[in-house]
């Protein structure tokens, strides 16, 4: 027998079972965290940053446990083999050699599967030619994409344009702060969203092209031309039906400091929340933007 801090004597069984009981409860609390990876090691902006903020905007939610699989640099990613489906979503800050063909495969078997994906900002430059990416991420720039990669997309006169005519993939001016506009206030990612608010500096992609198949836009953002944008209401919160899998896709996200918007955070969190499950369980945080001032953690 052992003598507690209490002066009562505790039978070392008792004791046994209790540590056993605490250890099961952390174990099951463990369990019921969502089992996220992030994907990075190339990227034409800086992965090394921003890969951290995101990783911490996950886990402050208190819903996620995060990894992170990082490529080698350079062409030859031979050996490296991201284990897709231990995880039930994952979010892609790549942009750069194409992936091994068994990581392809196991990336299109994983998402069409059920797996949630999440597309950040310059991982919808990847994979221009990869025609089964592209249908995962719904729009992309760059990459070679044109005319024969699907139409542009965006908003005019409220409604949605999808629009054949020739030219390249993917744009943006200088950046700036620019207004986030909900267009789907039902949907679990915006549901209780400000219907207008304002985005930390960020890049503001515009005439992203693709098969924009199953794709259905949250929100979108006036592509200034007093900025250099091109005159159009573009997407920059939007999610794509692929196979059984649900995808999550955000163009904003350029530097740690557009990351850093508490939009930008809560959308990340309730869109990977979504992506991976099919439901929002996270409020709108009492910080977030207004339609006239940022704010930023």
């Amino acid at each position: 027998m052992l003598r507690s801090l209490h002066g009562r004597r505790v039978r070392l069984p008792v004791l046994l079972a209790f540590g056993l009981l605490l250890l099961a409860d952390r174990s099951a609390l463990a369990a019921e965290k969502i089992k996220a990876l992030i994907v990075d090691g190339q990227n034409n902006h800086n992965w090394k940053s921003t890969t951290p903020v995101l990783q911490q905007a996950l886990e402050d939610s208190g819903l996620f446990a995060v990894d992170v699989s990082t490529s080698p640099a350079g062409k030859d990613l031979t050996g490296w083999k991201p284990e897709f489906s231990k995880y039930q979503v994952v979010v892609s800050n790549y942009n750069g050699a194409e992936w091994p063909e068994d990581v392809q495969e196991s990336f299109v078997v994983f998402a069409k599967g059920g797996g949630g994906v999440v597309i950040v900002h310059a991982a919808n430059n990847s994979f221009g030619k990869w025609k089964e990416y592209n249908d995962i991420i719904g729009l992309g720039g760059w990459g070679g994409r044109n005319e024969k990669s699907g139409p542009y997309v965006y908003f005019k006169d409220d409604k949605l344009v999808r629009d054949d005519s020739k030219g390249g993939g993917g744009s943006h001016g200088s950046q700036h702060e620019f207004q986030v506009i909900v267009r789907d206030a039902d949907h679990p990612i915006t549901r209780g969203m400000p219907s207008v608010w304002l985005h930390a500096k960020d890049e503001l992609y515009d005439r992203l092209r693709g098969p924009a198949e199953n794709m259905t836009v949250l929100a979108t953002s006036w592509s200034d031309p007093k900025h250099g944008g091109r005159g159009a209401h573009e997407p920059m919160i939007f999610t794509v039906e692929y196979g059984k899998g649900r995808v999550f896709h955000t163009p904003m996200g350029h530097a740690d400091y557009s990351m850093k918007c508490v939009g930008f955070v809560a959308t990340l969190q309730r869109g990977t929340e979504w992506a991976a499950t099919g439901k929002v369980t996270q409020k709108i945080p009492d910080d977030f933007p207004t339609k006239d001032k940022t704010s930023s953690r």
